[in-house]
């Protein structure tokens, strides 16, 4: 007869006082996705393994897409290449419609290299190096000129062309947001674009034709957008004035919340992510009632990207270790405080913490956001605040602090969600390989979008001096040998 293995029981001690009307229930699951076993998931490609569904992604976009196609008559959406910028991904969107928006030269070529043309890309960013401007230029690509630095070297750059090259402006404009993002484009506020644009109308072969803001990332309070549409407006009428023709697109950027959940946030994303609609109400409304009668509306651009990717995205782990987190009580944070010793304290309550086999090198978002954390298998049993720890050599890899989770034990596996934006371009090999990535499409098929990665791969761009070259083990210099007296 086989044992099972001993597991230590985690007795906590009840509490007494009046019912808590947040109490955990029953604990979810997310025993598959589109359709397909986690399990069986993670048997045939490994765990960790990001999972997206291409079902998911398309009917997001739509829904984005529908929101502001309703209420305005020249809309088109810029996929956000730095959301997630796996060929496979970009793809879907660029099926649905979605143009190009990039902020460096490499993703300019992934994006042409996805069949994007550059008349159907918008190149943004606060640093272009000149020949990705040139290329940009001669592609025709939309290009939002973010520092006057950047202006003069395409004024160089379009000297001697035979026609005008159109160009857009970034601005940064006090929305009411808690952060402006005064690090990108002009001051829309202080007068910095208006001489700006005075500046280019003195400039040859560049003509002015639209205007940009991105108000900031996960943007809860769609009134910010009112404000933006709205100042942007004011300036394309100034802009005209003072010589620089009619202002023929405004750009209103991204930022546009997912169901991601933020640190410190009480209620639930579910309660607290503004539907699409309201975006769209915001944006449109305002530039509609705003524009000058009798002139054309001008195209709105909407560089999206982690409202239609990040509830996509999936990643499976495994437990593997269980743990007891000690916390310390109030009486050792305050002895703490006061310089006591350790020793003398004693001990504080306990946590219940596993450890995964994926860490926040994977997971760059956890600093910000706290993912739904959900066992694979159904759990009957009430869940309880669970810690949540990556496998990475480092203290600070904590996935999450307070998870409610049911008893799990090793090899069980869990589905962090949702985790599709950023983390796939902001991971990192940083003592593990990167994972897997599969796509799930419509027919329940499971796609390889991009491999896990191998020690030949992760070696592939280096190299060894010569005189490296020749050890074949590690050496150890002769032992000094002290003559006594």
């Amino acid at each position: 007869m086989n044992r099972l293995p001993y597991i230590r029981p985690n007795i906590q001690r009840l509490q007494a006082g009046p019912v808590n009307p947040f109490r955990l229930g029953s604990s979810p699951s997310c025993v598959e996705i589109d359709g397909v076993p986690v399990a069986e998931l993670a048997r045939n490609y490994g765990s960790p393994l990001f999972v997206f569904s291409e079902k998911a992604l398309r009917e997001k976009y739509r829904e984005a897409h529908r929101a502001f196609s309703r209420r305005y008559p020249d809309v088109q959406f810029a996929w956000s290449y730095k959301t997630n910028y796996l060929n496979a991904i970009c793809r879907v969107f660029h099926q649905e419609g979605s143009i190009a928006e990039v902020v460096s030269g490499f993703e300019y070529e992934k994006a042409r290299r996805n069949g994007v043309d550059g008349s159907k890309i918008i190149f943004n960013g606060p640093h272009k190096e000149r020949a990705d401007l040139e290329r940009a230029v001669n592609e025709r690509a939309m290009i939002q000129v973010d520092n006057i630095d950047e202006l003069l070297t395409l004024a160089s750059i379009v000297r001697d062309r035979t026609e005008p090259v159109s160009i857009a402006l970034r601005v940064h404009l006090q929305t009411g947001t808690h952060t402006v993002w005064s690090k990108f484009g002009f001051n829309g506020d202080d007068g910095e674009v208006l001489q700006i644009i005075r500046r280019i109308t003195t400039l040859h072969n560049l003509r002015l034709q639209g205007l940009h803001c991105h108000v900031g990332t996960f943007i809860l309070d769609p009134e910010n957008y009112r404000v933006a549409a709205r100042r942007l407006v004011e300036l394309a009428i100034e802009a005209e004035k003072i010589g620089a023709g009619q202002i023929r697109y405004l750009n209103l950027g991204g930022g546009f919340a997912s169901h991601a959940r933020l640190h410190y946030q009480y209620l639930p994303p579910e309660q607290t992510t503004p539907s699409l609609d309201r975006y769209a109400e915001a944006i449109c409304e305002t530039i509609i009632g705003l524009w000058p009668a009798g002139r054309d509306l001008p195209r709105l651009y909407l560089e999206t990207g982690r409202a239609l990717v990040d509830d996509a995205g999936y990643l499976i782990s495994s437990v593997v270790a269980v743990k007891k987190r000690h916390l310390p009580s109030q009486m050792q944070t305050a002895m703490a405080a006061y310089g006591k010793s350790a020793a003398v304290m004693p001990q504080g309550n306990s946590r219940h913490a596993l450890v995964l086999d994926a860490g926040i090198n994977l997971l760059y978002t956890t600093a910000w956001y706290q993912p739904k954390i959900l066992p694979a298998r159904p759990c009957l049993d009430t869940p309880e605040p669970t810690t949540v720890f990556g496998c990475l050599c480092m203290n600070i890899d904590v996935i999450r602090e307070d998870a409610p989770l049911p008893s799990l034990t090793t090899g069980d596996q869990v589905v962090l969600h949702p985790v599709g934006a950023y983390n796939i371009t902001q991971s990192m090999q940083f003592i593990t390989y990167r994972p897997a990535v599969v796509m799930i499409d419509s027919e329940r098929k499971v796609h390889v979008i991009r491999r896990r990665e191998n020690l030949d791969y992760v070696q592939e761009l280096e190299a060894i001096p010569e005189h490296l070259a020749t050890r074949t083990a590690v050496s150890r210099p002769e032992p000094h040998i002290l003559a006594v007296a």
